[in-house]
């Protein structure tokens, strides 16, 4: 290691990490705003350098040198090999099945993958009025998987949504295809604590791997269900010097770009 590495890493580190370990190279990658694209743009700087970023405002092979500060970031149309009008975005490339991965965010999420991002508590008279739906029911609908990146507590790992705005597996089981939503829908969540995969048969997101230093109590505390383990629960590999600094380097050029890291919440 060099003189100026530190390997110890935080817990938000550790979640963006695991999150970009998914993303395949080569893959044609949907990308949400904030923690999403933090993930997905980690990965082409290591992992999957081949990896193709669209975004909902039309830029396709979008390589940004710092975070976007939303879709309609210029830094997106500049660095992407083309930008298409976003009707061909979401009904030629999403709609016509050609985007491998829609890597999205959540302010909550239940047991089979359904995402929350539109109201706490009533909607016609919510506690809090969330950013909406954007493009994330027809990512979460249409791509052929979906990984989903959030930090864990009660408040996000919630028993019932408020408001379903993107569908997982619906109510578990074979539902979605119930829906006839084309895809296999949520294929891992991943947080600041643990991953989680969808149980075969029940669609059920169960753990399945534990990141270092974490424990099943710790998940269990910040679950707003009975959440349930893998017979095998693995330790996910901590973050290496390649990763981080990658990370590091990504965020302080935001930071300095934009004044924030981008994806923090």
């Amino acid at each position: 290691m060099s003189a100026q590495f530190s390997p110890d890493y935080s817990t938000n580190e550790m979640m963006t990490v695991a999150a970009a370990r998914r993303l395949k190279n080569g893959a044609v990658c949907f990308v949400g705003i904030g923690l999403p694209s933090k993930a997905a743009n980690l990965a082409r700087l290591t992992s999957s350098p081949d990896v193709v970023l669209i975004y909902e405002s039309g830029p396709i092979g979008a390589k940004p040198s710092v975070l976007p500060l939303s879709i309609g970031d210029g830094e997106l149309a500049e660095t992407a090999d083309t930008v298409v009008p976003t009707g061909e975005i979401f009904r030629y490339w999403l709609q016509g099945g050609r985007i491998d991965v829609g890597f999205l965010g959540a302010a909550q999420v239940d047991r089979f993958g359904n995402i929350n991002t539109t109201v706490i508590g009533d909607y016609n008279s919510p506690k809090v009025r969330l950013p909406g739906a954007g493009g994330a029911p027809e990512i979460a609908g249409s791509a052929k998987e979906v990984l989903i990146i959030l930090k864990q507590s009660h408040r996000t790992f919630v028993d019932k949504l408020a408001f379903i705005t993107s569908v997982g597996h619906g109510e578990g089981g074979d539902h979605r295809k119930q829906l006839g939503l084309p895809g296999k829908g949520p294929v891992a969540l991943i947080t600041d604590l643990c991953i989680m995969e969808p149980e075969a048969g029940t669609n059920e997101f169960i753990v399945t791997s534990l990141h270092p230093g974490v424990t099943r109590e710790q998940v269990i505390e910040n679950t707003g269900w009975a959440i349930r383990f893998a017979a095998e629960v693995g330790e996910t590999a901590a973050p290496n010097e390649t990763e981080l600094t990658a990370l590091r380097a990504l965020e302080a050029r935001t930071a300095a770009a934009h004044g924030q890291q981008g994806g923090e919440e």
